[in-house]
């Protein structure tokens, strides 16, 4: 495992999964966000694919973030591919307790600053409404790409809990390719 692209909907502890991953293979992290999002707006399609393929056409990385739509130059890129497909009322329940957090003052970070109760939950673009509808628009979409994905030999892991996350990691931590193919689980269904 080197090469690993890792994606999940919001509050599925992606970026500490991701970066942990990072340190552990000694591999650089790459946040797909951090590319796609500039001080000027969103790159345009085209240099966003193009720097995300700069990205993956090295020996060894971690990229985490949910753009199947750069499948081609990511996931088919990967030797791993990580789901994190946990269920709506865990991630609904894990994004309210972090906007709450936010609110309270808790977290101080540039988008804890800019939140509202607003733009927290009731926004058209909120992150609480946009997670709901793309978990309902996309997973059967996912589903499939993800198995093209492992179609192409790359090996797809499809987490749906914390608990296997953490029985993942503590097997892959130990090292033997057995236990890492035992771990994974190539699945097509939602």
């Amino acid at each position: 495992m080197r090469r690993v692209a890792l994606f999940g909907p919001p509050a599925t502890g992606k970026s500490t999964h991701a970066r942990r991953l990072s340190i552990e293979l000694a591999e650089p992290h790459t946040d797909l966000d951090d590319i796609l999002f500039t001080a000027d707006g969103p790159l345009p399609l085209e240099e966003f694919r193009r720097q995300a393929s700069e990205i993956t056409s090295t020996d060894g990385w971690v990229v985490e973030g949910n753009f199947s739509k750069l499948a081609d130059v990511v996931w088919h890129r990967a030797d791993t591919l990580i789901w994190l497909d946990f269920p709506l009322p865990l991630i609904v329940y894990r994004i309210t307790r972090r906007r709450l957090r936010q609110l309270a003052g808790r977290e101080d970070n540039a988008q804890a600053r800019r939140l509202t109760w607003s733009t927290a939950f009731f926004a058209r673009r909120s992150l609480l409404r946009t997670a709901i509808r793309k978990y309902r628009a996309n997973r059967h979409r996912y589903a499939r790409q993800v198995a093209e994905t492992g179609d192409l030999g790359v090996e797809v892991v499809r987490l749906r809990s914390p608990l296997e996350v953490q029985r993942w990691r503590q097997r892959t931590e130990k090292g033997p390719a057995e236990s890492r193919s035992r771990a994974a689980r190539h699945t097509t269904g939602p």
